[in-house]
């Protein structure tokens, strides 16, 4: 076997393993039986997707529905939205500080700094959520979406500060030395020149910040006390001992067309912005 055709396998055999059972969670999510199942096909079924605004009645009819609280489901997606839309805009600004540090603060710290500022990205997510748990839990805040949030922000800032801090690697210097000898305060200098020339690295930030966010489990289950999340509320229903019911298998494709359509839309406009 040639090198090339080993390649050529390799890449097949790993697609497969990513994306095999992607598409068998779809293909389940339109099975009527549960929990899910290929090989036990009942025939097809949008009332996994249905769940979340048929009618009250049609609900209790269902024995697997039924057992399911809708409201409580609904609540925590919301408690997930209102976590992720507090943590984007602090993990941006302490990305953008360190970052900003890191690029332009000549020390003999700066290695130092770089591993203690990465160094939350690296600790296991159980470590961070226990910690802000105890932490916060002494200065006399119970837990719940605050610590969540203060949990996640310890190691969500980092992802920004890679980000921000590769797009301020390309800035060229010069412009800010103008600007300088120009009279140009260091204050005006960031928001004229340094902020704008950030903007697209600082949405891209902000979608990753959001989406590790809304996906976070570890870290969240640790600190959320008696809260609940989007993750941790899939995470306690697919911890069912009879299985999972097929609402989750129905989330999951929802989550992937929109990730793909997201994917999709980001592809053809970097096209058009490159033939304009």
């Amino acid at each position: 076997m040639t090198s090339n055709r080993l390649l050529t396998f390799y890449t097949w055999a790993f697609l497969v393993f990513m994306f095999a059972p992607l598409l068998l969670m779809i293909l389940t999510s339109f099975n009527d039986t549960s929990p899910p199942s290929v090989t036990d096909w009942q025939g097809l079924t949008f009332k996994w997707y249905e769940f979340f605004w048929m009618p009250e009645t049609d609900l209790r009819a269902d024995d697997v529905l039924r057992a399911l609280d809708r409201d409580r489901f609904v609540g925590c997606f919301g408690n997930s939205l209102r976590v992720a839309l507090t943590v984007v805009p602090l993990a941006l600004i302490l990305g953008l500080a360190g970052a900003v540090m890191l690029t332009r603060w000549q020390s003999r710290a700066n290695g130092l700094l770089w591993w203690v500022l990465l160094s939350p990205m690296l600790a296991p997510g159980v470590v961070l959520g226990l910690s802000a748990l105890v932490f916060w839990g002494r200065v006399g805040v119970n837990a719940g979406l605050f610590t969540i949030v203060m949990a996640q922000v310890t190691f969500i800032a980092g992802y920004p500060m890679l980000i921000l801090m590769a797009r301020l690697q390309r800035q060229p210097v010069e412009m800010e030395e103008a600007a300088m000898d120009l009279g140009a305060s260091p204050l005006r200098i960031f928001f004229r020149i340094t902020l704008p020339f950030l903007a697209p690295a600082l949405v891209s930030a902000g979608v990753i910040a959001f989406l590790a966010s809304m996906e976070n489990y570890n870290t969240t289950m640790f600190a959320k006390g008696g809260s609940c999340t989007f993750a941790t509320e899939i995470g306690a229903m697919a911890r069912n001992p009879n299985g999972h019911p097929p609402v989750i298998n129905a989330v999951g494709t929802v989550i992937i067309l929109l990730t793909v359509a997201a994917a999709v839309t980001h592809a053809m406009l970097q096209r058009k912005d490159h033939r304009a």
